[in-house]
């Protein structure tokens, strides 16, 4: 209950910041950002902006690998916790975290979609792409723009904190999935949790798939009726 409070407290909060105390909204600058991304006009934009829009997704991709297979499991499925998520980030995917019950158990036949974010390959992808996202925002980006904008852009503002907070956030859900695949290891639970971003890739790549069964498959179902 302590910690379901706490994350609608942040939710509430994270929205009461964006609109009361964050940087002034600059719309025409944030409209034209969001065209030059979508019609790959990149050269227009700091690196580190895209490269760090682009980690906000990688970030949401992260969870789909555990939310999708989670919300089998739960009173509530994620996916419109998930769509809502694409285009308003962790404001989205909060409302999730704190509706949903701690379970540590998967039964039932995996679909192909549920495979695919269950493979190993998704994370490998995921920590590559990763990778030249931090080597482009790191080696070609300037900083120093990127500081100001930071300090009087609300859209550069909340989106560097967004990405903050899915950090923040991980361990709230990475410990249940731990347990349904058997991988109690303390120590790796640590790395996951406070290596930013890539102990959470790191623990993609490394975990075992879940074994599909028929265990719980009745229940499963009377509680989504």
């Amino acid at each position: 209950m302590t910690l379901k409070l706490a994350l609608w407290l942040l939710w509430a909060g994270f929205i009461a910041y964006i609109l009361l105390l964050a940087p002034p909204l600059h719309l025409d600058e944030t409209l034209t950002l969001l065209k030059n991304i979508f019609t790959l006009q990149w050269t227009a934009i700091n690196p580190i902006i895209l490269s760090l829009f682009s980690l906000v997704g990688i970030w949401l991709l992260i969870y789909s690998s555990l939310l999708f297979i989670d919300g089998r499991m739960q009173s509530i499925p994620f996916w419109p916790f998930a769509i809502a998520s694409v285009s308003s980030g962790i404001l989205g995917l909060l409302p999730y975290l704190a509706l949903r019950e701690p379970n540590q158990q998967f039964s039932g036949q995996k679909d192909a979609f549920l495979n695919l974010l269950d493979s190993r390959l998704y994370g490998i992808v995921l920590t590559l792409s990763t990778v030249v996202l931090l080597v482009y925002g790191f080696a070609l980006g300037d900083w120093g723009d990127y500081v100001q904008q930071f300090q009087s852009d609300r859209f550069i503002n909340g989106m560097s904190l967004a990405f903050c907070l899915f950090y923040v956030l991980f361990p709230a859900v990475v410990g249940d999935d731990m347990a349904r695949r058997r991988f109690p290891n303390a120590e790796v639970f640590l790395a996951v949790v406070f290596v930013p971003l890539l102990g959470s890739l790191a623990y993609l790549c490394l975990r075992s798939s879940l074994v599909s069964s028929n265990i719980r498959e009745e229940s499963l179902d009377l509680l989504h009726e």
